[in-house]
């Protein structure tokens, strides 16, 4: 399992509605093909950032069954408009749980 971090930056001011639509916007993540979780985290240092962790079986499953999907539109849709910039997306996978 990998995980796809999203670095996302929008104008604080926003914020509540910003929330508000990523967790709409879960209700499309959750039926993607080889998609397990999806979490938002906001940056207590600086309140505008954002990481979003989303859980996929593949890097595949993620760049090319949703990335070029109906879903990923919906959610652009929804999220997107308040990107002050584009995300910077990375996928990592775990080498080790040490506790």
């Amino acid at each position: 399992m990998i995980t796809e971090i999203a670095y996302i930056t929008i104008d604080p001011a926003n914020a509540a509605k910003f929330e508000a639509a990523v967790a709409e916007a879960s209700a499309v993540l959750r039926q993607a093909k080889g998609c397990h979780s999806m979490a938002l985290e906001r940056v207590i240092e600086d309140p505008s950032c954002y990481n979003l962790r989303v859980q996929w079986d593949t890097v595949d499953d993620h760049m090319k069954g949703f990335r070029e999907s109906a879903g990923f539109a919906r959610w652009r849709e929804l999220a997107g408009p308040f990107f002050v910039q584009t995300p910077m997306v990375e996928h990592t996978d775990s080498v080790g749980t040490f506790f």
